[in-house]
């Protein structure tokens, strides 16, 4: 078979008696490791925990917008709404209980509220009296009452509580009681909930996203990048790089902690989801050592691109995402690694993500595999398909 054929093979998924022997026993299930930001990989988590309880969810915490800009201001903290919304999306959903505290962490007060009103919803949450804590059983709802109790002594009276995220509000408190660290409240709550999976940040580090545009134009900070929150940007992102605060341009990086090293480099799958393509998957491989762990592994490395139209790759072909993608790794490797940083290119049989060059392709050692991944939404992949095509590599 020549190299030409073998890019174009269509990978027969799922592989059925795989995902149904991880269906049945979970707890046995692989090791799958996701580069991740915001709310895109969400649904495909919810029903991944269904056939493993060791996916490892890297998010980034970098985020600067919405509610989270204001939290970031005021404790210098990395961004927490990337981490809340995972852990609720892989916490065990028969547990006692869930239900109340998944309504809890995902509720945003008012946007149009009374300052004052605001406060007295935030001390009714911090004395147990209302109505979304109430249900909680303990001591589940002793230890977030201790956390929103941390959060409204640290805020000053001028703090914004307009549509806060009151999952965030927990997690910031959890983050000031623990000497600015994440790790310990994520851990006690991923427990409390009993998350079938593992959530982190990539970085436990208060740190922004900077990037050059084509035109030579310098833009600080996730939420002027996404295109979400402000006008797309004006031109193509050049580059981008990890940077102190949001009003000078001061490049900088920190290395992974360790136990970050150990779960890429021991993970029987490497999966790049679809998400903004900067400021949640590429932001997620900038920090020092993340490339040279992802090339330390032996195991598959899987890039499943975005549907539909992301302002964040304005201007870069499929082609063009697979290149960005490897180059911001072997950024950290300086070319050398004993393996790749790109095994496969998962794609819908039938969707068009325009050319795919498979001479390209074939150079960088790169399979394309086209299976059915979209059902009635034509933007949207199928969660459940996205997760045994994922399981079929493993």
């Amino acid at each position: 078979m020549t190299n030409s054929l073998r890019i174009w093979r269509r990978m027969e998924v799922p592989d059925l008696i795989r995902v149904h022997r991880y269906q049945s026993l979970p707890e046995q299930g692989p090791k799958v490791l996701f580069f991740s930001g915001g709310s895109a990989l969400n649904k495909i988590s919810r029903v991944f925990k269904k056939y493993t309880h060791h996916s490892v969810h890297l998010v980034t915490p970098f985020d600067s917008g919405g509610s989270s800009a204001r939290l970031r201001a005021e404790f210098d903290i990395p961004a927490v709404g990337d981490l809340r919304s995972r852990l609720m999306a892989l916490a065990d959903e028969t547990v006692m209980g869930q239900p109340e505290v998944y309504a809890l962490f995902t509720h945003r007060l008012e946007q149009n509220a009374d300052p004052l009103a605001l406060k007295y919803q935030l001390q009714q949450l911090v004395m147990g009296e209302h109505p979304l804590i109430e249900t909680i059983p303990n001591p589940m709802k002793a230890l977030i009452q201790n956390q929103l109790a941390v959060t409204q002594s640290h805020i000053n009276d001028s703090f914004d509580l307009r549509g806060a995220s009151i999952g965030n509000l927990i997690m910031a408190g959890g983050y000031l009681s623990n000497q600015h660290q994440l790790d310990p409240i994520v851990f006690l709550f991923s427990r409390l909930v009993k998350a079938l999976g593992e959530v982190k940040t990539t970085l436990n580090a208060s740190l922004h996203l900077g990037v050059e545009l084509e035109n030579g134009e310098y833009v600080l900070g996730q939420h002027r990048i996404t295109g979400k929150e402000t006008d797309i940007l004006p031109s193509p992102i050049k580059r981008m790089w990890l940077n102190k605060g949001l009003r000078h341009v001061m490049p900088t990086n920190l290395h992974i902690a360790n136990d970050r090293v150990d779960a890429i480099k021991t993970a029987d799958l490497i999966c790049y989801p679809p998400g903004s393509f900067y400021s949640s998957l590429l932001a997620n491989l900038m920090p020092e050592g993340v490339g040279r762990s992802i090339c330390a592994n032996p195991n598959p490395k899987v890039y499943l691109p975005n549907l539909g139209v992301d302002p964040e790759q304005q201007g870069l072909s499929l082609m063009e995402r697979v290149t960005r993608l490897i180059s911001t790794i072997s950024a950290d490797t300086k070319n050398v690694g004993p393996y790749s940083s790109l095994d496969y290119l998962l794609l819908d049989d039938v969707y068009d993500y325009g050319e795919i060059d498979s001479v390209f392709l074939n150079d960088l050692k790169v399979t394309v595999i086209k299976t059915p991944l979209i059902t009635d939404k034509q933007y949207k992949y199928d969660e459940h398909l996205v997760a045994r095509a994922l399981l079929s590599f493993v």
